[in-house]
């Protein structure tokens, strides 16, 4: 089963607290906790800028960071290949060019300096390494299963309004028919990691900022 425990807390215990005895003032808040490590609103604010996660909203991307943890949990147990160096650039290239002129501004509100977005690329590079070596990279698939996934997604081979004959689409179609393959079974395993984890979800009391 997989353990999700909900606790209610005040707003001193679910954030970051700094200030004198004249003002407090609310620097974060602490959304969840997977196994003792916590994900705060500022991690899935600088997740989403970034576009390390995908989620258009910040509860989606909470799910997105929760499972992020925890396969980084895993990668740490069973190491990939370290990712090359010129690879880590070019993730930490995109991850800029994905905040795109709020970048200086991001990294400026969410504390993410150099070193820290660096670290991040090379963890999103490591989990897809990591998921390459459970996985593989691809899924065999017959042409029957090929020609059940063309039936179902006739919009994915049409051209100029005219969907693309079987046998001309085939090798498209093995291969996407492949990579949802492999999305179901790596989609499974998530559930079943989530299923064994401790996750804990903060649910605040009263207001979330303190004057």
């Amino acid at each position: 089963m997989r353990t999700v425990r909900w606790v209610g807390c005040l707003s001193a215990a679910c954030g970051i607290l700094i200030g004198t005895a004249a003002a407090q003032q609310l620097l974060d808040r602490i959304l969840a906790r997977v196994g003792g490590h916590e994900i705060t609103q500022t991690d899935v604010q600088a997740a989403r800028g970034f576009g390390v996660v995908a989620g258009p909203t910040d509860d989606v991307a909470l799910e997105q960071m929760i499972d992020r943890r925890l396969l980084l949990v895993e990668v740490g147990r069973f190491p990939p290949p370290e990712p090359s160096e010129a690879a880590v650039a070019a993730e930490l290239a995109r991850e800029k060019m994905t905040a795109g002129a709020e970048l200086q501004l991001l990294m400026e509100s969410t504390g993410t300096d150099e070193a820290r977005l660096r670290e991040t690329a090379r963890d999103t590079l490591r989990i897809e390494g990591y998921i390459d070596q459970r996985f593989g990279s691809s899924m065999q698939v017959t042409d029957d299963e090929a020609a059940g996934y063309y039936g179902e997604h006739p919009e994915q081979f049409r051209q100029n309004g005219v969907v693309t004959p079987f046998d001309e689409a085939l090798p498209l179609a093995r291969e996407r028919a492949s990579a949802e393959r492999r999305k179901e079974q790596v989609q499974r395993w998530m559930y079943d990691l989530r299923a064994r984890a401790d996750i804990v979800l903060p649910r605040p009391i009263g207001a979330a900022v303190v004057r």
